[in-house]
């Protein structure tokens, strides 16, 4: 009898324990998750993202929070590891208990977080990640930018109209954005030219001369290099003194951060945005983040920036502190002023945005072009 009281009464124990746990949005705040590579070797990215997440949650909490309550960001860096935003965005949900999550920049993280996500039926908004797996088939995954099916697309266009008919491609083997975006460049491009020469790397190479010389002896007509900045700033170097390629390179979203020098002079990307638009919104926002933190922002910051007032809109929307409500709501997003353009979340839970084309000339980068979605 003893020995089945003692089993009773852990049993009823444990019943209350689980009975008592805190529940998602129970205290006095609103908390949000975000995951970024705050360090390592895409650290501005998630630098970039994480200044205009703070931006936005300062202003919505200037303005009274959501749902009268003060909304605060629980950050954690993943430092740039697919395995770390794993564990990072567990921690989010398990220990923190957040009601969603704001993450990540890099496809390829995005769509380790999101598996985390989705399997436990918490929001994710991703700012800027572009590879459509990330919101492939799941429920509960959304993101505020242009794809890359768009995204290679224009960049194929806009090579076709500078005349360049012959073009390499250079992508990173082990990369979910290079693979992918490499991969819309060319479905478009060979449709009016012709791909002269494809090589691969590895995002932790350092020497790439081997594939820049069979690139180089193929004589394009210029290089698409769907890279990140770190990558980029090394590749150009190697090209321009080593080889002394003179053949422009051009690329995505990913080239944001990069140096902006006598190497990458005459050389294209496309991106989320321009500092050089005159919408009244994107100045707006220039102006308070340079306000704030003595800087221009780079297109991270407007994509964080929109990411955090869209679910933040979402939670507000919904009027409740539920998970499966605030899917909902950021589900139903439409027409939401963005300070980078009007956002409607599709039935893919990704966002029809224009694709700024610039150009990097004399030091800085330039618009060149606008391209709206079809």
């Amino acid at each position: 009898m003893r020995v089945m009281r003692y089993w009773l009464l852990l049993v009823a124990a444990m019943f209350t324990i689980a009975g008592c746990k805190k529940q998602p949005g129970s205290s006095s705040e609103i908390l949000i998750g975000e995951f970024d590579s705050l360090s390592g070797s895409t650290a501005v990215f998630g630098q970039g993202t994480h200044n205009g997440i703070v931006l936005a949650v300062e202003q919505i909490n200037a303005a009274g929070g959501v749902l009268g309550k003060p909304v605060r960001v629980i950050a954690e860096d993943d430092r740039g590891n697919q395995d770390e935003a794993v564990s990072v965005v567990k921690k989010l949900i398990d220990r923190d208990n957040v009601l969603a999550v704001l993450g990540e920049v890099a496809s390829t993280r995005s769509l380790a977080g999101g598996g985390v996500c989705e399997q436990a039926h918490v929001p994710m908004i991703s700012p800027s990640s572009t590879n459509p797996d990330v919101t492939k088939n799941r429920n509960y995954v959304f993101r505020v930018c242009f794809t890359d099916d768009f995204q290679g697309s224009v960049g194929a266009q806009f090579a076709i109209r500078k005349g360049w008919k012959r073009v390499a491609i250079f992508s990173c083997a082990n990369s979910d954005y290079s693979k992918k975006l490499s991969y819309f460049f060319k479905e478009s491009f060979a449709k009016s030219g012709q791909i002269v020469a494809e090589e691969t790397y590895r995002d932790s190479d350092k020497d790439f001369m081997a594939q820049l010389t069979h690139i180089q002896s193929q004589n394009p007509d210029a290089v698409y290099l769907p890279g990140y900045y770190s990558e980029v700033d090394l590749i150009l170097r190697q090209a321009r003194n080593n080889l002394g390629f003179k053949a422009p390179f051009f690329g995505g979203d990913g080239w944001d951060g990069a140096t902006l020098d006598a190497n990458s002079e005459g050389c294209f990307f496309t991106n989320h945005y321009s500092p050089e638009d005159p919408r009244p919104s994107v100045q707006a926002f220039i102006a308070a983040y340079k306000a704030k933190y003595g800087q221009i922002p780079d297109a991270f910051g407007i994509t964080g920036y929109d990411a955090a007032r869209v679910l933040c809109d979402a939670i507000r929307r919904a009027g409740s502190t539920d998970r499966d409500a605030i899917r909902d709501a950021i589900a139903s997003t439409k027409d939401f002023p963005g300070a980078g353009g009007s956002i409607t979340i599709d039935a893919n839970h990704n966002a029809k945005k224009p694709i700024a084309i610039l150009e990097i000339r004399g030091g800085k980068t330039h618009l060149a072009d606008m391209i709206q979605p079809e």
